[in-house]
């Protein structure tokens, strides 16, 4: 099946037509409804230049918060304290953050003007959410999503200091656990994700997670 190309209807073709890299649909807006529309239905947005592509990977790579793996260094590195945690202080900084920092394969074009602002008015909106770490009042590392329901979609992190960003994460995961969130969405796979705990699963597995905590 031909990839289908939106338009400024808000709808989305079915996951299954998906192709096999996972990539659903191109074109379309990226607005905060198409945005949350895309979430609540297996889909996340990547920008190829100034395209909004739209995915629905088959399978899913995601981590159960009670499957958290917190290495032995890393909890040498929790007992430091020589990080400040916190959430929501500082979303549009974490943001900015996550463009700026370079990425091997990646321009930082994926992440632009039009995605900021879209993902700050969700923020506003109480979707999404950053989770910050700090070292001397200076932000070192974060990352941001979106909470719908009891799932949290992670988007983006980064990290200016060694461990920072899986300080960030290690810490989020445990505050998502004790507010009742039951599957975090990574989206793709990535070792250092993996190294945390992640997996994959089948995206059928995935859509049923979602319809029933969404």
């Amino acid at each position: 099946m031909p990839l289908q190309v939106l338009n400024e209807k808000l709808w989305f073709p079915p996951i299954e037509d998906a192709l096999q890299d996972g990539l659903l649909a191109m074109g379309g807006d990226i607005s905060p409804d198409r945005i949350l529309l895309a979430y609540t239905n297996g889909i996340f947005p990547w920008y190829n230049g100034e395209v909004p592509l739209w995915w629905s990977p088959n399978p899913r790579f995601v981590l159960l918060p009670d499957e958290l793996k917190i290495s032995k260094s890393m909890k040498l590195v929790l007992k430091k304290n020589e990080f400040r945690f916190s959430i929501n202080e500082a979303f549009e900084k974490v943001i900015q953050a996550c463009k700026e920092i370079p990425r091997k394969g990646q321009d930082g074009t994926w992440l632009n003007p039009t995605m900021q602002t879209s993902y700050t008015l969700l923020h506003k909106k109480g979707f999404a959410h950053s989770a910050e770490v700090w070292q001397n009042n200076e932000l070192v590392g974060g990352l941001y999503g979106i909470k719908i329901g009891k799932i949290f979609f992670g988007e983006s992190m980064f990290s200016f200091k060694s461990n920072a960003s899986k300080f960030a994460f290690i810490k989020y995961v445990e505050e998502l656990k004790k507010e009742g969130i039951t599957l975090i969405d990574c989206q793709v796979y990535t070792e250092h994700l993996e190294s945390l705990g992640a997996k994959m699963i089948m995206r059928e597995q995935f859509m049923q997670i979602l319809k029933h905590y969404i």
